[in-house]
């Protein structure tokens, strides 16, 4: 359904993507990771005619995206990272106006536009000015007028950034149910349990490439075995590292938390964790934490990128590219 070779975009001397290359069948959703930059949001401009790729194919729904644009437009459903909505407008008039903009007639547009406010939990306020709607209903506003033209495939671009936990979780269900429906759906996100539960595979992307692809238990087998998490008292940080220093496969550490990370490997998690109790108390360092886990998207992200994925909203990566530009000018 969605199919990319060799796709690159430049802004000026950036290079924002280079050359990715993307596969993803029809009826799944697909999961694009990668931190602040990286490249996310620009694919997704890209996948849905917003920007102009400089090389490379990119095919959705069967259609070129640059050949094709005017009919791709009304294949596809886009929600941004902030909500695209008229606040002077009340729902049903926001979602009316996207079905008019899909050319439908006013009676359908009408028609579809009731039964997005039915199906988002939204029929009781579709008369009330969005203004007056809450961040979680503002969403769900936005994602249901993605909905409005019955796209065969639906890019949400963090979807859930700035929602709380309950309208996070409420967007997810709805998430699953188009998918049931047979929508294809790709997803732009930095919370990582979000596409630990909603992804059927997932693409990692860093400086504009693909650097791993697959479903989320391939993604988490790269990282190895058991993982040991450690956390002492910020002063003792240095010397636990040192104590601890050369277990496992590899190590990373957090110092806001003092929290050190270990990957056990093929290793024993059990010997690990006995060994590495062994070690600090010889160190006469207090434990104020410690226990032995299953890999998580956090560590295939850690070990990938050699960062953690920043939480809340991505700026886009024409910014980044901006910033870029200006750190290289400054230093020249």
């Amino acid at each position: 359904m969605i199919y990319t070779e060799g796709v690159e975009k430049r802004f000026g001397d950036v290079t924002a993507l280079g050359g990715v290359d993307l596969s993803i069948d029809p009826g799944v959703v697909y999961g694009l990771l990668g931190p602040n930059g990286a490249g996310k949001t620009t694919m997704v401009r890209i996948l849905t005619t917003l920007l102009t790729l400089d090389t490379g194919v990119a095919r959705v729904a069967g259609l070129d995206v640059k050949r094709d644009a005017a009919r791709l437009r009304a294949e596809v459903g886009l929600a941004g990272q902030s909500a695209a909505v008229d606040e002077n407008l009340t729902g049903f008039e926001n979602l009316e106006m996207v079905g008019r903009l899909y050319h439908l007639p006013r009676t359908e547009a009408k028609r579809r536009a009731q039964n997005v406010l039915e199906r988002f939990q939204l029929a009781d306020a579709g008369h009330r000015l969005a203004k007056a709607y809450s961040g979680g209903m503002r969403r769900r506003l936005d994602v249901g007028a993605s909905l409005v033209g019955r796209p065969k495939v639906l890019f949400l671009d963090e979807p859930t950034t700035g929602l709380d936990p309950r309208s996070r979780m409420g967007l997810w269900d709805l998430i699953r149910e188009l998918v049931s429906d047979g929508t294809t759906l790709l997803l732009t996100t930095q919370y990582l349990e979000e596409a630990d539960i909603l992804t059927n595979r997932i693409a990692v992307i860093d400086h504009g490439t693909v650097i791993a692809e697959g479903t989320s238990e391939q993604l988490k087998s790269r990282v190895g075995g058991d993982v040991v998490d450690v956390t002492v008292e910020r002063d003792d940080l240095e010397k636990a590292m040192e104590a601890v220093a050369g277990m496992g496969t590899g190590m990373q550490i957090n110092k806001e938390i003092a929290e050190i990370t270990i990957s056990v490997g093929q290793a024993s998690g059990a010997d690990l964790l006995v060994e590495t109790v062994r070690r600090l108390d010889s160190s006469g360092i207090r434990l104020t934490d410690i226990q032995l886990r299953r890999p998580t998207l956090d560590d295939v992200f850690l070990t990938l990128t050699g960062r953690a994925a920043e939480e809340g909203a991505d700026e886009t990566d024409a910014d980044a590219a901006q910033k870029k530009r200006g750190r290289k000018r400054r230093s020249e």
